[in-house]
């Protein structure tokens, strides 16, 4: 049996975890924020695409990062 690679090991995804990591935050604190702010400063509308696309390039991006156990 093999074992499982550390964090730490030097495979040079540090960078990749960290995205990983924030992107569930960033979506999670954007959306709320930014939609509402749209809603009362510009209008309904704006406020709407806004949900729109922040939900789209979220759900894109978690797809993209997500991270998946390998088949062996």
């Amino acid at each position: 049996m093999g074992t499982a690679p550390t964090p730490s090991s030097g495979d040079g995804r540090g960078p990749l975890r960290v995205i990983v990591a924030i992107t569930p935050l960033l979506g999670s604190l954007a959306f709320p924020i930014v939609v509402p702010l749209l809603m009362v400063r510009v209008s309904l509308s704006a406020g709407m695409l806004a949900a729109v696309m922040i939900g789209s390039l979220w759900f894109v991006a978690m797809l993209r990062t997500s991270e998946m156990p390998a088949h062996e």
